[in-house]
């Protein structure tokens, strides 16, 4: 029951009964709300202002472990790339160097995944940390394609270990004449005088100045490719493919004693010297091609001869003087 209430009315001297109209009411209760409503929003600020709600500490909790999850990511990444580049560096100056091949290009190793067009299906989705998710992904490719490039460079080391025995063998690595006073080298790989133009010309191999019907060798093991007579140029000549990118020239020879496709051993007798083709005098012109160059055959002459032997020969052979034949 509503308590009434009265007020002390001074002319009459007595306490009068308050009377409430109904829009008193009406406004006295609209003030009312309107003041518990404005409060009732300001608790509402202050509160989502100074505490989280349920959602929100899920949310932050969730926000703070993918963080730290991406942290050990970034930090196993860097490890990893660290590792990569350790191996890739060991690659390339020791065991590539062992086996005597050239190094992985850096533009392989360190070649792109593909253009902005990989990551387009993240970028339609409109992420929220779209440059940190494609970074990292770009980051992962890249992490990816260098290891596997590693791994196919280790396979490849991997079979010239297994090869090494034959390529030992292979090499033209001792003279293919008897030369024991290292007497017989006469002209050396380089520039020398032509014996028919008395020009400086190149000189692709060098020659030996022995006698006709001296024995010649294979300088390492292989297969005959060529055997050609001819009445000028390299004359009656052998060539032996060795593998491993080596080929060797015997040139001005008298006589051939194998065949084409002929395997031979280092050491085999394949011929005999002598003078024919374009030759001033009875010696043998022998060459040896690297993967379709011609190099310096002396600086594989090293299993026949001693340290100080290999430095006498490759003094004998620096000399510029004339070469015995003419191509």
């Amino acid at each position: 029951m509503a308590r009434i209430k009265y007020y002390y009315d001074t002319e009459s001297c007595r306490y009068e009964r308050i009377k409430v109209s109904s829009w008193d009411i009406v406004f006295n209760s609209l003030g009312f709300l309107t003041v518990a409503l404005i409060l009732s929003i300001g608790i509402f600020f202050f509160y989502i202002k100074y505490f989280e709600s349920p959602e929100e500490a899920l949310l932050r909790k969730e926000n703070a472990e993918m963080q730290l999850y991406y942290d050990l990511l970034a930090q196993d990444m860097d490890e990893a790339e660290q590792m990569l580049q350790s191996l890739s560096d060991r690659d390339d100056n020791i065991y590539r160097v062992i086996f005597g091949v050239d190094p992985v290009p850096a533009e392989i190793r360190n070649a792109g995944t593909g253009g902005a067009n990989r990551y387009k299906e993240m970028m339609d989705e409109g992420l929220e940390r779209e440059e940190l998710i494609i970074k990292n992904h770009q980051r992962l490719d890249k992490l990816t394609k260098q290891m596997y490039i590693q791994t196919k460079s280790y396979d490849d080391i991997i079979e010239l270990a297994k090869n090494k025995e034959a390529l030992l063998a292979s090499l033209p690595a001792i003279q293919p004449v008897s030369n024991k006073e290292l007497k017989r080298l006469s002209s050396g790989y380089g520039y020398r005088i032509d014996p028919v133009f008395k020009t400086p010309r190149m000189h692709d191999g060098v020659d030996f100045s022995i006698e006709i019907g001296s024995p010649v060798y294979a300088t390492g093991d292989g297969s005959v490719k060529l055997v050609h007579n001819s009445i000028s140029g390299y004359g009656r000549q052998i060539e032996i493919d060795h593998g491993f990118g080596y080929v060797t020239k015997y040139a001005h020879l008298n006589k051939q004693l194998v065949t084409k496709g002929q395997r031979v051993k280092r050491g085999d007798l394949i011929g005999y010297s002598g003078n024919s083709g374009k030759s001033t005098a009875p010696h043998l012109h022998y060459e040896v091609h690297l993967n379709g160059k011609k190099v310096d055959p002396v600086h594989y002459f090293s299993k026949d001869l001693s340290e100080e032997e290999y430095e006498e020969i490759l003094r004998l052979s620096s000399i510029e003087n004339q070469a015995m034949g003419s191509y």
